[in-house]
């Protein structure tokens, strides 16, 4: 393990340039920070790259997801997900030039809490975007509300033409507070998500289904809707978000303070129990991605206002991290 970089303030969104620069958000200060890295696998200090001015910072909003453009190298386009005072919404950035923030999806429904945020290219080209319900759960249940739902759309906001609804942005629905998109080899798409009282969950995400917040939470959910493939206690999990490394799925998490780390077989099928790994030894884990050297890089999230209340966990002197791990060490050193 080494730290890649230090003294940063809740480090949130994270993503990488063609030519192996990382990007990383902050969510409350809305700056965009790059770290170079070196043939020889070495990184520079991180360099202010961007600032979102009109961030909206309060509770668990702020800037939050980045995903680098697949043509970043014709267009230096980085899309990022960010509360405003109005609105969660997706905007396009041009970081060579500079300019302003170009809106691409707006009016999601922002709060202080459950804002999801993240926000990913899926392996098909599209900007995959979770919204949270913005702490009212019934809209996770309405289909005119673009809250707790799954989104799926191009970079110009318009619907993909094969949606459930085509529409619509909406893939998928019955959802609370989704923190993190991650797709197999073989291009199927699991989501990890925040419950409330009972579990946290990771699911199977298909076309037009219903995942069944706020009628249910966890296993056990009526015919019409889709149980998790995994659960936690909320206590060991809040799993931010994750990425698989082959077949394994791997995700960082909060109040957990671990990454868990779960087997998958051909088809889709887990593989034993999810197992825990890195428990207790960074604090609090948000953001986790593999980086074009073939690491994973992973952020703490020890200077948010839920670790400097005093929720069990202890800001290290240097945090927040971003920490990088080779895959097998990350994988294997479980507890």
């Amino acid at each position: 393990m080494d730290v890649v970089a230090e003294d940063l303030e809740i480090p949130w969104g994270l993503d990488f340039l063609p030519d192996g620069t990382a990007l990383v958000g902050e969510r409350d200060s809305g700056r965009i920070l790059a770290i170079e890295s070196s043939p020889d696998g070495s990184t520079a200090s991180p360099e202010e790259a961007y600032v979102v001015e009109d961030v909206d910072p309060a509770g668990d909003g702020g800037l939050l997801g980045l995903a680098v453009s697949p043509e970043y190298d014709e267009d230096s386009t980085v899309y990022a997900y960010y509360t405003t005072e109005a609105d969660n919404r997706v905007v396009a950035i041009d970081l060579e030039a500079g300019s302003e923030p170009e809106p691409v999806l707006t009016g999601i429904p922002a709060g202080t809490d459950r804002n999801g945020g993240a926000l990913a290219f899926g392996p098909d080209g599209f900007l995959w975007a979770a919204a949270g319900d913005a702490g009212t759960a019934e809209r996770a249940q309405d289909d005119r509300s673009l809250g707790g739902k799954i989104l799926r759309f191009d970079t110009e906001g318009e619907p993909a033409e094969d949606n459930p609804d085509p529409e619509s942005p909406v893939y998928s629905m019955g959802h609370r507070n989704v923190h993190g998109l991650a797709w197999t080899p073989d291009g199927d798409l699991y989501a990890t998500e925040f419950g409330a009282d009972l579990a946290d969950e990771v699911n199977l995400i298909e076309p037009g289904a219903n995942y069944g917040w706020p009628l249910y939470e966890g296993l056990g959910g009526a015919e019409d809707y889709r149980d998790p493939v995994a659960t936690w206690e909320p206590f060991e999990a809040s799993c931010g978000d994750a990425v698989f490394a082959e077949a394994t799925l791997v995700t960082a998490c909060l109040r957990g303070q671990r990454l868990w780390v779960i087997e998958f077989e051909a088809g889709g099928g887990v593989v034993g129990e999810p197992q825990p790994a890195l428990a207790g030894q960074f604090g609090r884990l948000r953001s986790i991605a593999m980086g074009p050297d073939g690491m994973l890089w992973v952020t703490t999230s020890n200077r948010d206002d839920r670790c400097v209340a005093g929720r069990g966990c202890t800001a290290h002197e240097s945090d927040d991290r971003i920490l990088r791990f080779a895959t097998a060490y990350a994988v294997e050193g479980r507890v």
